[in-house]
């Protein structure tokens, strides 16, 4: 499994991303990264650490942080190779992409 270093939390825990999780000192602690406008607990989240960004479960991640985060596990996931689920994946990016400029 690949291994990609993001960085040390403030106490001394490694924060890095093995194989298709995020993990505290080797620990999975999330699969996936959630900005922080979207994370459910998002007014605790701005009241304690106004400068936060984005969320891989329990850690904090800057925007650069996530964006070393995703590119991590987009490399983990494996490639498909069908022709209907590329197709499939394309169709789910165009309609993110949408959703995101507002179209519907």
């Amino acid at each position: 499994m690949q291994t990609t270093f993001i960085r040390n939390t403030d106490d001394g825990h490694k924060v890095e991303v093995i194989g298709p999780y995020v993990c505290v000192d080797g620990k999975p602690v999330a699969d996936r990264v959630v900005e922080v406008k979207d994370h459910p607990n998002r007014l605790r989240i701005l009241h304690t650490l106004p400068n936060a960004a984005f969320m891989a479960g329990p850690v904090v991640l800057t925007a650069e942080e996530a964006s070393l985060v995703r590119g991590a596990l987009l490399q983990a996931k494996p490639s498909p190779t069908d022709p209907v689920a590329i197709n499939e994946q394309l169709r789910n990016a165009i309609n993110a992409r949408n959703r995101e400029a507002g179209i519907e």
